[in-house]
């Protein structure tokens, strides 16, 4: 969204749970004089009443009302309140997302009140939000001795985070509830994820402390099993050879077409919180398939879109990488996502038929990149013996659209 059609600025107080009193006398000057003041309805209850002053709590969805709330006040100035530091996974940064001009003045997040309490540097621990998010994106951040603050949607989060925990094995990971932090009904109570019962304040904050014997790298080629699947799963060997090829980066998309089991998107995105990916498969038990495994892994955010290529890939954002596990043949798969690459975008297509590897053969004469072989040969019993049983040979083309 551009700027046309937005208010003239948007200042974001932030407030914390001591309410007005914890306001500072320059932040009550621009809260009482504003002509228009948004919020939260909590928000808007613990400031005095300014007479003529307009009122708005936010829109619900929030999402879908914000931008005809930002049209409704063109050209105005408006003041808005938020929780705390209204960067730290607040309203600011979704106004920013808009195009708003928005200028901020901070509180004390209730992150930096969680460390305070806990004791915990900056630098030693990881802040999650699962506000209006999936809490099964805490997963990814897991491992023994990780702490992690997770910022909750309300009283169920602790309690959903303890279940999703327990069911993953890290069990014995111990939660600290820190609820209305900063005010005076403030409080904490601790317990093991496995034997979670306590119950929570609606405003509260999750310090973890990981622990237990759960899936932890970050590693591309997870074990197989690692992934629900019905034999259509790129293995890990192929799996870690094509990441490698696909160079996951911060805030880069990757289409993975022909998805399988989801497991190359679900570790492009587990290699960095930015990360994202769109998932094409045509099979729907396949497509369900992928959006449990990647919550189960952590990446609930992954999108999933039902359909064959290429008539399911128009319209999709233009990616930074794309991954082509099935149906390179298919009549206009290959030459849509060779168009469709961004510049500087990377190209991994794996196939084991003569006649995929044909077709990557050409492709590779006209494009240049690198074509490459892969066999794999493990370790089985022969009767009393152990000998080698080698899965499909893999061909695999992988090319850089700035070599074309």
């Amino acid at each position: 969204m551009s700027s046309t059609g937005v208010p003239s600025e948007v200042v974001v107080v932030g407030i914390g749970a001591d309410g007005w009193p914890g306001l500072s006398p320059s932040a009550r000057s621009l809260v009482l004089e504003a002509g228009v003041l948004w919020g939260g309805a909590r928000h808007l209850s613990l400031v005095p009443d300014v007479p003529d002053q307009v009122r708005v709590p936010w829109p619900s969805p929030l999402s879908a009302g914000l931008p005809p709330l930002l049209s409704e006040y063109a050209g105005r100035p408006v003041v808005a309140l938020a929780s705390g530091d209204p960067l730290v996974s607040g309203i600011a940064s979704t106004l920013l997302d808009l195009g708003a001009p928005v200028r901020v003045v901070p509180a004390v997040s209730s992150v930096a009140l969680a460390r305070a309490r806990m004791g915990w540097s900056a630098e030693s621990c990881v802040a999650v939000t699962v506000v209006g998010r999936s809490v099964d994106r805490v997963l990814r951040e897991c491992a023994p001795g990780r702490r992690v603050l997770v910022l909750s949607s309300d009283a169920s989060t602790p309690g959903a985070l303890a279940e999703i925990l327990t069911s993953a094995g890290w069990g014995a990971s111990r939660l600290t509830v820190l609820g209305d932090l900063g005010s005076s009904s403030e409080s904490s109570v601790a317990g093991v994820a496995a034997s979670w019962s306590e119950s929570s304040p609606a405003l509260n904050v999750i310090a973890l402390e990981v622990s237990g014997n759960g899936l932890a790298s970050w590693a591309p080629g997870l074990p197989d099993d690692a992934f629900e699947n019905d034999g259509q799963l790129t293995k890990r060997d192929l799996r870690a050879s094509a990441l490698a090829r696909l160079v996951p980066a911060p805030g880069q998309l990757l289409w993975d077409v022909g998805a399988g089991a989801g497991s190359v998107g679900i570790e492009w995105m587990r290699a960095h919180p930015f990360c994202r990916t769109i998932a094409i498969e045509s099979e729907p038990d396949r497509a369900a398939r992928i959006g449990r495994n990647a919550s189960a892994l952590g990446v609930p955010e992954l999108q999933v879109i039902e359909g064959r290529a290429p008539a399911a890939l128009s319209g999709l954002e233009s990616p930074d990488a794309i991954f082509i596990g099935g149906g390179a043949t298919r009549e206009g798969v290959l030459e849509t996502c060779l168009s469709a690459i961004k510049p500087g975008g990377r190209l991994v297509v794996h196939g084991v038929t003569l006649e995929t590897e044909t077709h990557l053969g050409k492709a590779y004469a006209d494009h240049g990149g690198e074509l490459t072989r892969v066999g794999v040969e493990t370790a089985a019993a022969i009767g009393t013996f152990t000998g080698w049983t080698p899965a499909r040979t893999v061909t695999q083309w992988a090319w850089d659209k700035h070599e074309n």
